[in-house]
């Protein structure tokens, strides 16, 4: 799959961000702006989050009224919710890549 240079930018994003934390998935949005937030997933005794989910959160709270990408980097592939938030803001298709960056679909 070939893709746009600015959605190749935001899986490579979300992969180092996973892998700086070591943790089981990265996101990374890019806003209607061209902002980009990236994160990884929560998994605390009182929360737990996906990455998308934490990325999205911080894009809303930046003040993002849309998203124009999203993408997941993780050995699985994305949850309901994920796929809701991400149509929710205006993501045609969410972007899921295993940890290799390759992305599937």
């Amino acid at each position: 799959m070939t893709l746009d240079p600015e959605d190749s930018k935001i899986v490579l994003l979300a992969r180092s961000t996973r892998a700086r934390n070591g943790s089981a998935e990265g996101a990374a949005v890019r806003d209607e702006t061209g902002r980009t937030y990236a994160a990884t997933n929560v998994a605390l005794e009182a929360l737990t989050l996906s990455a998308v989910q934490v990325a999205v959160a911080m894009a809303i709270s930046s003040g993002a009224r849309s998203l124009e990408a999203a993408a997941l980097v993780s050995e699985g592939g994305p949850g309901a919710a994920d796929e809701a938030v991400a149509a929710e803001l205006g993501v045609k298709a969410l972007l899921v890549a295993g940890p290799d960056g390759t992305v599937r679909g």
